[in-house]
């Protein structure tokens, strides 16, 4: 027959097996003992977990990834959209992440939902679209704010994707067209200010030297004989048109004295 010895030395060595437990380099075991948290997390490696006066829980401390749902949002400029985001945390205190919430990763993605809603509530469309940044750092800030006495550190906050209704989509188009146009026209205007400004400049230049405008014309004619063309140009000086005029003005005003006199 067996020994009651034998017996109860292999009872004792199976429990003793069965208490071994093991956690991974990224895991910690919360132990309560008798109800009791113990003060410090066990692991990673093996601990003896003494059932059922133990009870272990195991947290993990890889960063986590927890996508936030499309939320619907009325920016500060009464545009609905729908707007959804990323968050990156980590438990940084397994006690804390175990006692102060039954859930974090609930209570954080809750938290997230409206921390979304209320913060991009308080800004303009125009400010959603081109200041994600911004909008990214102070979301990040809130939520690590609240979930800081979880043992919870939220590391980053993304905001993917925000989709709007066809109808605002049409009229950020043509919002954007009108700034392309708005922008030709200004590049446009001043182009043709510096040109006039050139063309003053040339103007007195040439007013100082009289040569010049002869020297242009010769130009002129070189570039037009370069292409082969049967454009046939009589260079006539401005001088001579108006040397014409005013000796018909003369004779316009001889005439008429000429009438009176008779």
């Amino acid at each position: 027959m067996i020994d009651i010895t034998t017996v109860s030395v292999i009872i004792v060595v199976l429990y003793l097996l069965t208490s071994i437990k093991i956690l991974r380099e990224y895991e910690r075991g919360v132990i309560f003992r008798l109800g009791r948290v113990l003060p410090q997390p066990k692991g990673p490696g093996i601990i003896l977990v003494f059932a059922p006066i133990d009870r272990i829980v195991r947290v993990s401390l890889r960063v986590d990834t927890l996508e936030v749902p499309s939320q619907d949002v009325i920016t500060r400029d009464n545009v609905t959209v729908k707007v959804n985001a990323v968050i990156y945390f980590r438990v940084i205190d397994p006690r804390l992440a175990i006692l102060e919430v039954s859930n974090f990763l609930y209570a954080t993605s809750q938290l997230a939902q409206t921390t979304l809603r209320s913060v991009l509530g308080e800004v303009d469309l125009d400010t959603l679209l081109s200041q994600r940044e911004k909008l990214n750092v102070r979301l990040q800030s809130i939520l690590d704010q609240h979930t800081s006495p979880w043992g919870v550190k939220v590391t980053m906050v993304e905001v993917k994707q925000v989709d709007l209704a066809e109808s605002m989509i049409r009229v950020i188009a043509r919002q954007a067209e009108a700034e392309r146009e708005r922008r030709a026209k200004v590049i446009h205007a001043e182009g043709e200010y510096m040109a006039a400004e050139k063309l003053a400049m040339a103007a007195e230049v040439i007013q100082k030297q009289p040569a010049a405008l002869q020297l242009r014309y010769l130009q002129t004619l070189v570039e037009i004989g370069v292409e082969k063309n049967t454009t046939i140009v009589f260079p006539l000086p401005l001088d001579i048109i108006t040397s014409l005029g005013r000796a018909l003005d003369r004779v316009g005003t001889g005439g008429e004295a000429g009438a009176a006199k008779s």
